[in-house]
Formats: C-alpha cells, sequence, structure tokens
C-alpha cells in the first residue's frame, strides 16, 4: 500500500464539511463515525491531545485507516488532523520549546505513516517572557524545523481568539510566521469563525464576512486557506474569548454559515464542525449543504 492516501480531484464546485470526530478504539475508527453524520470531511487527533507521549502508531492500525478511508472516499486533503494542546511552539523556555518541537515533529511524522498531508495547530504563546516578535519567529522556526525533520506534511495554522498570551489572533500574526517560513508551498492557515469573531473580525452579516475575508486576503492571502473551523460563539464579539457554540445559537448567527456555504472561495478545503453538541453535527451538516445547494441553483438559474 502507498503511503499517502488517494487525493480527490480537484472539485469547483463541492463542499467538504465534517466534525471533529472520536479516535476512540483507534484512529481507524474515524473515517467510520465521520460518514455515520454525513460528512465528507473530517478532523481527528493521532494520539492523546492531553498527554506529550504516545504509543507509535501499529502497522495494522495505519493500514485500516487507509483502507477505510479508501473505502467511504475520504481524500487526504480533506482530513484534518489536529497535534496536542500541550505544544507550545513559540515557548520562550529553551527546555520547553525543545519538547514542544519533537512533540510536533512527532505528531508530522503521524500524519505522514497515516498518508495525510495536513496537520493543523495553534501556534504558540509568548506567556508575557518574550516579545510577540521574537514568539512568531520561534513559531516560524518550528515549523521550518519541522519541514525539514518530515516530508510532504503541510503545517496549517489555526487562528486564536487570543486568550491570555496566545498569538495568531491577529491576520498580521499568521502573515509573520508565513513569511518567515521557508517552504511556502507546505504551510496554510485554518480559520476558525468563533475564534475570528471573538478576536475583533465581524461575521454577523454578509457585509461584515465580506470585509473580514477581504482583510484575511489583503493581510494573509486566501491562497493560503488549508481548512475551517465552523463554530458559532458563546462569548461576545472582541471579547478574546474562546467559547463555541452551535451554528445559529451563539452570538455570530446563521448569515456567515450561508456565507461561508455559499461562496465559492471555500469549496475544496474541510470544514469542519467543532461545536458542542455532537447529537446534532448531522442536521448542521445537512444545514450547511442545503444553504450549498440553494446557492448552487440561483447561480444556474441566474
Amino acid at each position: 500500500m502507498t503511503n499517502k492516501i488517494s487525493s480527490s480531484k480537484p472539485e469547483t464546485n463541492i463542499k467538504f464539511i465534517g466534525a471533529h470526530v472520536s479516535a476512540a478504539g483507534g484512529v481507524d475508527q474515524a473515517p467510520m463515525r465521520a460518514r455515520e453524520i454525513g460528512a465528507n470531511a473530517f478532523a481527528l487527533f493521532t494520539k492523546n491531545q492531553r498527554q506529550w507521549a504516545a504509543k507509535p502508531l501499529e502497522a495494522k492500525t495505519i493500514s485500516a485507516f487507509k483502507a477505510n478511508c479508501k473505502m467511504l472516499g475520504f481524500a487526504a486533503e480533506h482530513i484534518l488532523p489536529h497535534d496536542s494542546y500541550l505544544i507550545n511552539l513559540g515557548a520562550p523556555e529553551e527546555e520547553k520549546l525543545e519538547k514542544s518541537r519533537a512533540a510536533f515533529i512527532d505528531e508530522m511524522e503521524r500524519c505522514n505513516q497515516l498518508g495525510l498531508t495536513l496537520l493543523n495547530f495553534h501556534p504558540g504563546s509568548h506567556l508575557k517572557k518574550i516579545s510577540e516578535s521574537e514568539c512568531l519567529a520561534k513559531i516560524a522556526e518550528s515549523i521550518n524545523l519541522a519541514h525539514q525533520a518530515v516530508p510532504d506534511v503541510i503545517a496549517v495554522i489555526e487562528n486564536t481568539s487570543g486568550q491570555g498570551s496566545n498569538l495568531g489572533w491577529k491576520f498580521e500574526h499568521l502573515a509573520e510566521i508565513i513569511d518567515q517560513v521557508e517552504d511556502k508551498s507546505r504551510v496554510g492557515v485554518c480559520l476558525d469563525t468563533c475564534h475570528t469573531f471573538t478576536a475583533g473580525y465581524d461575521l454577523r452579516t454578509k457585509a461584515a464576512c465580506d470585509h473580514t475575508f477581504t482583510e484575511f486576503d489583503r493581510i494573509v492571502g486566501m491562497h493560503y486557506l488549508r481548512a475551517m473551523h465552523i463554530n458559532d460563539s458563546k462569548a461576545e464579539f472582541a471579547s478574546r474569548v474562546d467559547r463555541h457554540h452551535s451554528l445559529g445559537k451563539g452570538k455570530i448567527g446563521w448569515d456567515c454559515f450561508e456565507y461561508i456555504a455559499s461562496d465559492s472561495r471555500f469549496n475544496g478545503i474541510p470544514l469542519i464542525l467543532e461545536t458542542i453538541d455532537s447529537t446534532i453535527w448531522k442536521e448542521e451538516i445537512q444545514q450547511l449543504r442545503m444553504f450549498h445547494r440553494s446557492a448552487t441553483l440561483a447561480i444556474e438559474e441566474a
């Protein structure tokens, strides 16, 4: 069996929508859980996200994961692994930084073993011990070191709400990291709608979405957008607080999610729910697909 999961042919008018599903019992179980909710994309942890170390992936688990993805039609570019929450690629202390870099390389290697091409991660925190610029430079260098250690896998930086000393909440932070990454073909961004909103970029109306994504394109570049997390927010606009909510039930509202589902700029990348009620993920996916179908029909009839 080849190392990589098959890539799909480029699709110009398909939304790849899913959720962050459990990998309990083995990563090979995740594709089945994604299919149960009607997903054609999914996210997962390849190890326990709250522990530094994990057992190596077994050959039979790797083979089963690839076989299940092939059987169910999940392509590598529509699967979004997430790294451990413990990792801080901008850590000011050398010991913690080295430990984080080693753990991140291990996460990349696990993705490579599974035939996956994306690795989503929170950029890092300065812990009020170093400057923002120094922390962002450490994050970029961490990505460069991981690229040197592991081939093929793309480092996908997730924007944050900006809680505490977390960086990545400004589009300028993302741009500054990317600018210092040597291999631009292997770096990208995952925009989380909840994080974007609580960081101070409005998404409550379609006009607000237009403005926010225009700013992202100007500062970072839409060509770097590799994935999205689709979440409403319990927290207020610009609160710098990360509290996800079910779609349409939070402070963002449905306009944003209809906008994303209807706009072709968000085709072809994984759109991943991390909303708080997994029992309605299937319904949320169906609603997003309905928005997409309605927009497609409107274009065809125009």
